[in-house]
């Protein structure tokens, strides 16, 4: 690596973090004054509450951080007139942005990876915590579609991977044709595991006469394979929190079901794709600064990048937000504007380098 390059991502990721922090501790702070008197008395609660704001203020902190701390860095650099000095030595513009994008790259995959954690349920814990319900984890009265089957649970408890009171109706050419009926239900080994079961079949073709219902009980029995409990409560729910990896789940399962995925689909490009938006943004505030401190204001510089920067953030969570409200496709209103930010960054590149 050359000495030059150590200095500029010395100076970017030291002034990343220290706007990242300072972010941080506006957000969370911001927070914990609004929601102290509705906090619990319990100290550990308080410090996961905090905790738990941390992560999810996270992923909107450290992609403008990103930014940002670029803003900062090419500030220093030119009023100390240090691009001038770069450009006198023969280092192109190139040399200079890559290590920016990759090192930015490198912290969006991170955020990415965070986000395919339970930390992605961040909200949702700092919200049952506000609610004192962070040690109840069950849900009541589920009926959901699986497959040919109809399922109930009397109650739910996703952390837990079990179930109370199952029912199950399996349906063919829109009839009932047999019922499951169980007292307690564990997922394990990607299947639901039934205990003490009834089932229930009713003949194919019913004489009224002779044809009678086939009662059987089994003490143990597997079905609804790939059926996940946090799937399960999430769709639901109708949540707005997923897991990149617990996202990409509930759209294949749902999409076998024919269900409307477009929310979960918009969550999961909101977490995998919208992140990137920083880097054509990157490459924009570059190809645009002067880099001579004689004719630099770096007041109306800096003041003028970040409204810049807060204008496309705004713009993306805008539609982030139609995508999530089902009133624009996930892939319209998310994938496309940030893959138009990129050909627009990358036109304007070759022309003002050109």
């Amino acid at each position: 690596m050359k000495i030059i390059t150590k200095y500029l991502l010395s100076k970017y990721i030291k002034y990343f973090f220290i706007i990242l922090i300072s972010l941080e501790l506006f957000f969370v702070g911001i927070d914990l004054l609004q929601y102290f008197t509705r906090l619990p008395n319990s100290a550990n609660l308080q410090l996961l509450y905090v905790i738990y704001n941390v992560f999810f203020t996270l992923t909107i902190t450290l992609p403008l951080s990103l930014v940002f701390g670029w803003i900062v860095t090419l500030t220093f650099l030119i009023k100390d007139n240090a691009l001038v000095s770069f450009y006198a030595l023969g280092i192109s513009k190139k040399e200079i942005l890559v290590p920016i994008l990759l090192i930015s790259t490198l912290f969006t995959f991170i955020l990415i990876a965070l986000q395919s954690t339970p930390l992605a349920y961040s909200y949702e814990e700092r919200n049952k915590i506000l609610q004192n319900r962070y040690f109840v984890n069950e849900q009541d009265n589920i009926f959901l579609k699986y497959n040919e089957y109809f399922v109930y649970f009397k109650k739910l408890y996703p952390i837990e991977k079990k179930a109370v009171g199952i029912h199950i109706f399996k349906t063919k050419d829109n009839d009932v044709v047999e019922t499951i009926v169980g007292e307690k239900a564990f997922y394990q080994n990607n299947k639901w595991y039934v205990i003490n079961t009834k089932i229930t079949q009713k003949p194919t073709n019913i004489n009224w006469n002779s044809s009678k219902l086939d009662v059987s009980y089994e003490k143990f029995l597997y079905t609804l394979e790939g059926f996940e409990p946090k799937i399960i409560s999430n769709v639901y729910k109708g949540k707005a929190q997923y897991s990149v990896i617990d996202a990409v789940r509930a759209i294949l399962l749902l999409d076998i079901q024919e269900f409307n995925t477009n929310k979960i689909k918009a969550i999961l490009y909101s977490q995998v794709v919208m992140p990137f938006f920083v880097l054509p943004l990157i490459v924009l505030i570059f190809i645009y600064t002067t880099p001579s401190s004689r004719f630099f204001n770096s007041a109306l510089f800096i003041s003028g990048m970040i409204f810049l920067s807060l204008s496309v953030w705004g713009i993306l969570f805008l539609l982030q937000k139609l995508a999530l409200g089902s009133i624009l496709l996930a892939e319209i209103a998310i994938i496309v504007p940030v893959i138009l930010f990129f050909i627009i960054a990358y036109i304007l590149y070759n022309k003002k380098i050109s």
